[in-house]
């Protein structure tokens, strides 16, 4: 009976040991469990940061700020992007009052930050954005102000033209004409110039 006895005991010790190796591997590994953390996440939607990167609104427009190299009266450079300026339209180099109005530009940036506020690339691949000073002043307003640009309703919607000066447009009379379709009269222009540099 004793005998008997013993080899229960033993056979339930026995049993016992069997069964702890089972017990311990049902715990998860360091990377099991982080499986099963990243499973669970997945399942119950992306973690905070994930989510909060994703709902941060996306900028409805792009800004480039810096220095501005003025190319001509309607034209700057920041941060080697090209920028043409919103709305308005300046006279080209070798147009009346093209000088004028590209100096009458380096004045304005000199020694000022810029913020170009880009609202669209134009038909030529330009960037195209609204531009202003760190006190606020809008550079398409300015220079339109100043009787050396028109505005463009076409592209403002009209926003700067009550800014125009008194008989603006007879002054820029190529950049009105460019407004209006008329080209042939810039071919015209053109022609005119090459001839007098050929005669003189």
């Amino acid at each position: 009976m004793e005998f008997f006895l013993l080899i229960c005991l033993c056979t339930g010790v026995v049993a016992l040991l069997i069964k702890e190796p089972k017990k311990k591997h049902r715990h998860h590994s360091p990377r099991q469990e982080t499986k099963a953390v990243r499973r669970r996440t997945f399942e119950e939607g992306p973690s905070q940061t994930f989510d909060s990167a994703s709902s941060r609104p996306a900028p409805t427009q792009k800004e480039v700020v810096g220095r501005a190299y003025v190319v001509d009266g309607d034209t700057i450079v920041i941060q080697k992007t090209q920028i043409r300026l919103f709305g308005i339209d300046a006279p080209e180099m070798n147009h009346p009052f093209g000088k004028k109005s590209k100096w009458a530009m380096v004045e304005l940036c000199k020694g000022q930050v810029v913020r170009a506020e880009v609202t669209e690339e134009d038909a030529h691949g330009r960037t195209v954005a609204k531009c202003f000073l760190p006190d606020g002043r809008d550079l398409s307003a300015e220079l339109v102000k100043m009787g050396l640009a028109i505005d463009w309703p076409k592209f403002s919607g009209g926003i700067y033209r009550d800014l125009e000066v008194h008989e603006a447009r007879k002054k820029m009379w190529l950049a009105d004409a460019r407004q209006k379709g008329r080209m042939h009269v810039w071919e015209q222009f053109e022609a005119r110039q090459k001839n007098r540099s050929y005669n003189g």
